[in-house]
């Protein structure tokens, strides 16, 4: 019987993505040096001041306890 995982695109890793978490931590950190922070801090700052502000605040309170928040639709 043939390997199908031999040219699989997306093997099995076994405890965690190891791949995914290194592509996380490079990206995260390309963004940090990228300048782009206060930037982005600025415009989620204004979110929480703007008409959504109320459900965000929920979500990151939700998020806070281990909770996940549905979504409508």
């Amino acid at each position: 019987m043939p390997d199908k995982t031999a040219n699989d695109p997306m093997p099995m890793q076994g405890e965690g993505d190891h791949i995914g978490a290194r592509k996380f931590d490079e990206e995260q950190a390309a963004f940090a040096r990228s300048g782009k922070v206060a930037e982005k801090a600025a415009e989620a700052e204004a979110a929480l001041d703007g008409p959504e502000g109320e459900e965000l605040e929920a979500a990151r309170a939700a998020a806070a306890k281990g909770k996940s928040v549905k979504t409508p639709g």
